[in-house]
């Protein structure tokens, strides 16, 4: 266990169009949500420290009140992810605190507070899927693994077990083939918060240099420069 009981914690998610900011009061068991803050997407890393400073100081606390931060670690947008992820390394460098990431699979399968397997399917575009095959017990998200696949390997996953989205357009193609699917709302900083912590308390944190994206796909540019010419 985690030698803290109780603890100011930050959660930032960058990894979509838009993205979020959490205060949480942890304690025990409980995380209470101080506040969400929503960030424009396109504008990361602009908003993103002033946001901080300015969460913090609204609640009548500084940046070395935080005890920890929970990252959404991916998968996402590329500059988005690296923008939110370098700033809460350097935070947490500074201030030589805990780091717990969390996968949007994995708080996208947590979402549906259900025991058993599940898997989580996020939109890749192209016609893909980003897709995490998880067991939940006692409210922890077992990972089986996480891999990019198509549309079409979505679906035929789904046939085994029900399939976890946010995304309409996954969840209309399934209910059209009438397969098990769960409809969930996009998850926000609270929720990684709440996860965050759970893995704090257990001790799954990671140092600032070994904070890293989960991007499950490379990008385009790195695609692109293994080709041979």
């Amino acid at each position: 266990m985690f030698e803290s009981l109780s603890m100011l914690l930050l959660a930032t998610d960058t990894s979509g169009k838009n993205g979020s900011l959490a205060l949480a009061q942890c304690e025990g068991d409980q995380c209470t949500i101080l506040e969400v803050v929503p960030l424009t997407g396109g504008t990361f890393s602009a908003q993103l420290v002033p946001q901080i400073a300015a969460l913090l100081q609204k609640h009548g606390f500084a940046k070395h009140d935080i005890g920890g931060f929970a990252v959404a670690s991916g998968p996402g947008s590329f500059t988005g992810l690296r923008v939110g992820l370098a700033a809460i390394k350097a935070l947490a460098e500074v201030l030589q605190k805990p780091i717990a990431t969390v996968s949007l699979l994995e708080a996208i399968a947590l979402s549906l507070h259900r025991e058993g397997k599940i898997i989580a399917a996020l939109d890749a575009g192209r016609n893909e899927a980003y897709l995490g095959e998880y067991t939940i017990e006692n409210s922890v998200a077992n990972l089986h693994r996480e891999w990019l696949g198509t549309r079409e390997q979505c679906f035929e996953t789904a046939m085994n077990m029900p399939l976890v989205t946010p995304d309409s357009g996954i969840s209309g193609e399934a209910q059209r083939r009438s397969l098990q699917i769960e409809p969930v709302q996009y998850p926000q900083s609270d929720a990684i918060a709440c996860i965050g912590w759970r893995k704090i308390q257990s001790g799954e944190t990671i140092s600032p240099g070994d904070l890293d994206a989960n991007y499950i796909r490379r990008s385009d540019a790195e695609i692109f420069s293994t080709k041979t010419p």
